[in-house]
């Protein structure tokens, strides 16, 4: 009978979204209510319920958004992230220029949303693109596989952020083990797969775009690359300090007590914010007033994000109070199902269905979740983020909002865009997977 819930709950949920066009948020509330009515939980229980996962989730989650979407604005208004990419572009050659964008969005992408970081460059592929003649697929593809691994797998993205706590992964090693994963799964979904798609499509940028990018700033104008980039990696560079002191310092000593607090997520992003105050701000002559002007422009982009977050983590913590989870997780263990493969195979259905990554990570994350739980040692935390979050990248197509983003972007038709950025995402699904298989064999 539960089972059966939750079979018709994850439907109900596919057909309210898709079918009926119902706001992610408010199809997460009707099916958190359906689950714990089914389930037979008091209905004091199930507001409860509905109100501890929601306030549990984004208590921690809205501190990381709001603070990582500050430090990701002042870096675009700064020029930061057109320095970075000047400076590999250069470094790679112009007939190199594909693999540039890959680690021009891998880094770029870790301290902004995937929207974010797509409009931030895309002026710049355009360019690059009609200055050179290269086809729009071969520069582009690479910069939306870049920034879609980091988006899926790297925290502090907010999907997998939320998974690391419902799995109750360590923060450091899920970083590092995703960049094992990443860099990889990025290099075959972009460039390598531009190169070959770029010489069956080719695409010149829409001039409808290209007319109204602003000339670049000049090198003056923007901050130096070593500053930039030591600005953007220092969160991460935190957060593996901490995870180095867990591995390598006694429990209780004042080191590993004070890498840990700095190396929190939130304490982290937090003096990361401080320093890119500085170093994108004040030092480049921007006044406080300007600064604290961006910060508070940032924010209400990612009120429908939160929101969305604050459901999946209700729906998870209404399937674990009901007992869903713990019957799910008793059956795929006595059925010997791979817990990776069951994460990475649960997100890739909600995605297809539904076309939210966001939506399909966290709700495979508080399905399978309960499977550790229940068996300890059965795969470890941190690779059963990156299985959700790589299960929840595959297969992109029209009920996709990304879809449509890079369709319109790069003037494709809509088969065309099912042939470049549908295969594009499948393949670091699937990659991903692949990796953090072989990953699972060593650690």
């Amino acid at each position: 009978m539960l089972l059966g819930i939750v079979v018709i709950a994850i439907l109900l949920l596919l057909l309210l979204i898709t079918k009926f066009k119902v706001n992610p948020f408010i199809s997460l509330m009707l099916v958190s209510f359906f689950v714990g009515l089914s389930a037979g939980m008091p209905l004091d229980k199930i507001v409860g319920s509905i109100q501890a996962g929601l306030g549990n989730t984004l208590g921690f989650i809205a501190i990381v958004l709001g603070l990582g979407t500050m430090l990701g604005k002042l870096m675009e208004e700064s020029g930061g992230a057109e320095r970075i990419a000047r400076t590999l572009i250069k470094a790679f050659g112009e007939k190199n220029v594909h693999w540039a964008m890959v680690c021009v969005a891998f880094i770029v992408g870790i301290p902004v949303f995937f929207q974010v970081g797509f409009v931030l460059l895309i002026p710049l592929v355009f360019t690059i693109a009609k200055e050179t003649g290269i086809s729009l697929t071969k520069i582009g593809l690479p910069l939306v596989a870049g920034l879609s691994v980091v988006h899926g797998l790297v925290p502090p993205h907010p999907a997998a952020m939320a998974a690391v706590g419902i799995f109750k992964a360590d923060v450091g090693k899920t970083i590092l083990y995703s960049l094992i994963v990443g860099l990889p799964t990025a290099a075959l979904a972009g460039p390598i797969f531009a190169n070959f798609i770029s010489k069956r499509i080719y695409k010149a940028p829409p001039e409808n775009l290209v007319s109204s990018i602003k000339v670049g700033r000049t090198d003056a104008e923007l901050p130096g690359f070593g500053i930039t980039l030591i600005t953007i990696l220092f969160p991460v560079f935190l957060m593996m300090l901490s995870t180095f002191a867990d591995i390598n310092l006694a429990k209780d000593t004042t080191a590993r007590l004070v890498l840990n607090f700095i190396g929190n997520p939130i304490t982290s992003l937090l003096i990361s914010l401080i320093l890119a105050m500085f170093t994108f701000g004040l030092w480049r002559g921007m006044s406080m007033e300007k600064i604290s002007q961006y910060c508070d422009q940032s924010l209400p982009s990612v009120a429908t994000i939160l929101m969305v977050i604050g459901g999946g983590g209700a729906f998870n913590k209404v399937l674990l109070d009901s007992g869903v989870g713990t019957e799910i997780a008793k059956i795929a263990t006595s059925a010997h199902v791979n817990p990776i493969i069951l994460g990475w195979l649960v997100a890739a259905l909600i995605r297809v269905a539904t076309g939210s990554a966001t939506v399909s990570m966290l709700t495979a994350a508080g399905i399978v979740a309960p499977i550790l739980a229940a068996s300890p040692g059965s795969a470890s935390p941190e690779l059963m983020v990156l299985a959700t979050g790589a299960g929840s990248l595959i297969l992109s197509h029209v009920n996709d909002s990304g879809f449509w983003l890079i369709k319109e972007y790069f003037g494709m038709t809509v088969q065309e865009t099912l042939q470049t950025w549908t295969v594009l995402e499948t393949i670091i699904a699937v990659a991903a997977l692949v990796f953090i298989l072989m990953l699972s064999t060593v650690i």
